[in-house]
Order: C-alpha cells, then sequence, then structure tokens
C-alpha cells in the first residue's frame, strides 16, 4: 500500500505539472487582455500606460519565461498580483477557499445524512411502495437544475417563511449563529441534488450485493438481519458509492457556480469566473491549480478507501 501511494503521489506531481503549463498556456490564448479589460473600467488609459502596465505585469515577454517566472513563484508560495485590483493571489484564495471547504463539507454530510438511510431501505424494500418513493425521489432530484431549486427553497425558507436569509456570507469565526443560517440553503440545495445520485448508486450496489453466495451464507448461519446488512453488505455495497462520492466532492471543491451566484457565497468558483470575465490570469491560474490539486488528493483518497472497505483489493 506505501508504495501505491508514492507512486500515485508521483503521478499526481506529473498531472500538475502538466495541468500547470495547460491552464497557463489556454488562459493566454483567450480572447481579450487584461490590460485593456482594466483600463475599460476608467477609461482614461492611454496607450503608453498601457504598456507600462504590461511591462509591470510581465506581459510583454515570451510566454515561455512568464510561465517559468510564474510557476518559480507558485514553489514558494508566491502566485502573484491580482491584474485587477493589485490584491496579492495568495490572499485572496486564502479568503475564498474557507467558504468553499465550509460549503463542501456541509453538502456531502447532508446528502450522506439523506442518502445512506433511504438508499438501505429501497434497497431492503425493492419493489415496495416505499422503493418506488424513494426512486422518484431519486429521478427527481438528478432532473432538477440545481439553480431552479435554489430558487424555490429561498421562496419557500427566506420569503414565505422568513426563516433564513436569502444570500450572503459571514465567516463562522465571526458569528457562528449567522454563518449556519445563511450556509443552510446553499447547503441544503446542493444535498438534495447530490443525495440522489449517492442513493442511486448505493440502493444498486447493495441489491447486488444481496444476491451473493457469501449473503446467503450468513443469512444460513442464523445471522441477525442487521448484521448481514451492516457487517457484510454494505462495505461491498459502498464502493461505488464512495466513487460517486468523490465525483461529488471534486465538483464542489471546484465550485458550484450557480449556487454561489444564487446565494452569494464567496468560493473559489464564483471568483474564478469573475477572474476569467475580467482576464485576471494570475487569479484564474491559481484557483484552477488549486482545483486540480484538491482533485488529485480526492481520488487518492477514494482509492485507498477500496482497499479499506473490500479486503480483497490489494496495491502493490
Amino acid at each position: 500500500m506505501q508504495g501505491y501511494i508514492v507512486r500515485r503521489l508521483l503521478q499526481g506531481l506529473l498531472v500538475l505539472f502538466i495541468a500547470s503549463i495547460l491552464i497557463f498556456v489556454t488562459v493566454r490564448i483567450l480572447p481579450g487582455d487584461p490590460v485593456l479589460t482594466r483600463s475599460g473600467a476608467t477609461n482614461i488609459w492611454s496607450e503608453e500606460m498601457a504598456k507600462e502596465m504590461r511591462h509591470k505585469f510581465g506581459l510583454d515577454k515570451p510566454i515561455p519565461l512568464q510561465y517559468l517566472e510564474w510557476m518559480g513563484g507558485a514553489l514558494r508560495g508566491d502566485f502573484g498580483y491580482s491584474f485587477f485590483n493589485q490584491y496579492s493571489v495568495t490572499e485572496l484564495v486564502q479568503r475564498k477557499l474557507p467558504a468553499t471547504l465550509e460549503l463542501t463539507i456541509a453538502s456531502v454530510l447532508a446528502a450522506l445524512i439523506i442518502a445512506l438511510p433511504l438508499g438501505i431501505i429501497a434497497a431492503l424494500r425493492q419493489n415496495t411502495i416505499v422503493d418506488y418513493i424513494i426512486s422518484g425521489f431519486v429521478t427527481i432530484g438528478m432532473a432538477l437544475p440545481g439553480f431552479w431549486l435554489g430558487i424555490m427553497l429561498m421562496a419557500i425558507f427566506s420569503v414565505q417563511l422568513r426563516w433564513v436569509p436569502s444570500g450572503g456570507y459571514i465567516p463562522f469565526t465571526e458569528d457562528p449563529i449567522a454563518n449556519l443560517r445563511l450556509l443552510f440553503l446553499p447547503a441544503a440545495t446542493l444535498a438534495i441534488i447530490f443525495a440522489a445520485p449517492i442513493m442511486r448508486f448505493l440502493r444498486s450496489g447493495l441489491l447486488e450485493v444481496l444476491r451473493q453466495d457469501y449473503i446467503r451464507t450468513a443469512r444460513g448461519k442464523g445471522l441477525v438481519e442487521n448484521r448481514v446488512i451492516v457487517g457484510h453488505a454494505l462495505k461491498n455495497a459502498l464502493i461505488p458509492t464512495v466513487t460517486i462520492l468523490g465525483i461529488i466532492v471534486s465538483s464542489l471543491l471546484g465550485g458550484v457556480v450557480m449556487i454561489e451566484w444564487v446565494f452569494t457565497w464567496p468560493g473559489l468558483g464564483w471568483i474564478a469566473v469573475d477572474a476569467i470575465y475580467k482576464r485576471d490570469y494570475s487569479i484564474v491560474q491559481t484557483v484552477t491549480l488549486l482545483i486540480t490539486l484538491m482533485v488529485v488528493v480526492v481520488n487518492l483518497l477514494v482509492d485507498v478507501s477500496y482497499a479499506m472497505l473490500d479486503p480483497r483489493i490489494r496495491y502493490r
């Protein structure tokens, strides 16, 4: 296992290196000029001022040299400054990352709380009215657009009932109660959306495992049903569920942009989209590379969890 983890880490470094090149080149071949975009906000810049600004940010240098300078700074923890407002990119990301992590953790926990018991019940009550109701919920949850569901929840809980605010963000360290109230709607929206595929995969995996010979053997030995389900069937049934869970976590870390826009939740997805519109290269490069790193880590954790769930899986 240790050798496998080391190899995966080395592969992850290679992925990050290739991704950094692709990200750096891609943002520079996109239409638009960050200097002209910034000057458009004031409309008072001359050509000389634009040339001076390009020189200040190194945009007049060859792209390979720009990449080497940016990567050299990144290895030291210096990702440069925003072209648009002169803020340190590292500080901007540090301010936005807690909001993304908080929304990710809350959404995943809520989705699991919903999906795990309902998925198990649907499998154990196959082809009953309970199974049909849960399957209907899965179908609706996978079909609903996230932004529409978010608006509907906002209309019910914020406008009609007035239980929670409609949007915004306050750090947990400043006001825990206000933070949780603002977190409720975006986390609930994402939890409903992502609970649906988790339930579907868990139900399918559990139905397949329950037909295996070792489950019939365990029941034949007189084990109680709860022990058969929890101790024998559930761990193997969780393997496809963990796979989809890894995909969900990766998408959340990348930022569910529409949900963040609906609830004005200032996560990484929001800042990345805003930077793309402004052609703010430093922010786009840093956020995308950070998301790539987190996805690599999540995929590694998913692979390692396979061996923990199923002892028959061995990595060498």
